[in-house]
């Protein structure tokens, strides 16, 4: 923006201003400055020095998991084949927005009437206080849930019943953290023949026994 021109009430005022500055730079560069002038002091350039702040002393934050692994191979053939019979034991990746930080795996399949889903989750995040974090918060919005002794550095299961025009499915949502990183596992199934549901410890069981082989698989590749 060009710079205003200013008002002449203004330019007056500041007139005798501008000319005792003048005046004050004749005496100041005059042969009188000059004989009374001395060499300039050191002291204050020696305490900016010493008054330095010294550098940081904290140590980055650790990290064991810098990207997310490959999901589709976290569930052992066996495991995936009891869990979801008739699916491709191959799994379908869904597309993330960062693969590097978060990748999902998917399997469903229907076999007769009874339809089954697994899906398995990594996500990385910056450390294992960020992970904790994201971990309690989590598991905060799905009351109803129990820990999961022996799974990872915690874990957290939920089983839920939905009912859709009359035909039921049970969800169960597996929540766990190793380290900086997060696995998820959903398995939910349906009875498409009796509009019934599995019962709730058959998905339990199966969404806990997918985090752990999952999270097994995440330390095993562990560099």
């Amino acid at each position: 923006m060009s710079s205003l021109p200013l008002p002449l009430a203004l330019t007056a005022r500041l007139s005798p201003v501008v000319v005792l500055a003048v005046a004050g730079w004749a005496l100041s560069s005059g042969p009188a400055a000059t004989a009374n002038s001395g060499p300039a002091p050191t002291s204050q350039a020696s305490a900016g020095a010493s008054a330095a702040p010294a550098a940081s002393s904290a140590a980055p934050a650790v990290k064991t998991y810098d990207a997310a692994p490959a999901p589709c191979t976290g569930v052992p053939v066996a495991t995936l084949k009891s869990l979801v019979p008739g699916a491709k034991t191959t799994g379908k990746e869904i597309p993330s927005t960062d693969s590097k930080l978060r990748r999902t795996c998917s399997w469903n399949a229907l076999k007769g009437y009874d339809y089954r889903w697994l899906d398995v989750s990594y996500e990385v995040t910056a450390s294992d206080d960020a992970a904790e974090k994201e971990y309690q918060q989590r598991v905060s919005e799905k009351s109803g849930g129990g820990a999961v002794p022996g799974l990872g550095d915690g874990g957290y299961s939920v089983v839920n019943l939905n009912t859709e025009d009359k035909q039921q499915t049970r969800e169960g949502v597996v929540l766990a953290r190793a380290a900086n990183a997060l696995v998820v596992v959903t398995y939910s199934g349906s009875d498409f023949e009796s509009k019934k549901a599995p019962e709730t410890s058959e998905i339990n069981k199966g969404a806990i026994k997918a985090a752990k082989e999952a999270v097994a698989s995440l330390r095993g590749g562990a560099k």
